[in-house]
């Protein structure tokens, strides 16, 4: 094949519906292992964004006041899409640092949370670049969170709630369970219906 003709056949690959089917998709995974300032400014805006939007807690199930939804991790969910697994731990990360001050213990299962929903997903969607791949990985991410959530409340809580393991263990079943079963809905169905517009404008 001469030069002139491989330079002919080349605009047509790139328009074939394989090509076409692969960029629909693209939402900066090219960009994952690159660093420039203008991703560690979009890095920390979604870092400041988690931040804020952990303070915005409210109840979602009657009679459990004590414990309080906040959509923070929409925010690392999409994060996680839009740059990748590094991105979602740093951000799950970084996002709860304020609550250090105020709540350690606190601060500390929602880090562990954030990433055991935040990374699975992430790495899925990595490998899986379409909207299926990214229902699989809220799926994944969803189940991982919620039995860290589960395995953190029986071993974190006791000590600063002033609880026994037995009552912990007792409140599982009826509240700790479905309150974050319903959680990590929420958190996946905003997420699939949002993050491929985000990831859009984001990485424009």
């Amino acid at each position: 094949m001469s030069m002139s003709s491989h330079t002919q056949n080349q605009p047509q690959r790139q328009n074939s519906p394989s090509a076409h089917l692969s960029n629909s998709h693209s939402t900066g995974a090219a960009n994952y292992g690159r660093w420039s300032t203008q991703r560690i400014a979009v890095y920390a805006l979604f870092v400041a964004l988690t931040m804020v939007v952990s303070f915005f807690s409210f109840p979602i199930i009657p009679g459990t006041n004590f414990l309080k939804y906040d959509p923070s991790g929409i925010v690392v969910l999409v994060a996680g899409f839009a740059f990748g697994p590094a991105a979602a731990a740093i951000i799950s990360v970084l996002g709860f640092l304020p609550h250090l001050f105020t709540d350690p213990f606190g601060a500390l299962i929602a880090i562990l949370v954030a990433l055991s929903l935040s990374l699975p997903a992430a790495l899925i969607y990595r490998k899986v670049h379409t909207r299926k791949g990214a229902l699989l990985g809220i799926v994944v991410g969803a189940v991982a969170a919620l039995a860290m959530a589960i395995l953190c409340n029986i071993l974190i809580t006791p000590f600063y709630a002033h609880m026994s393991v037995q009552a912990v263990m007792g409140m599982i079943v009826p509240i700790l369970l479905p309150f974050n079963v319903l959680k990590f809905t929420i958190h996946g169905v905003v997420t699939f219906l949002v993050y491929k517009p985000i990831s859009q404008l984001v990485n424009r």
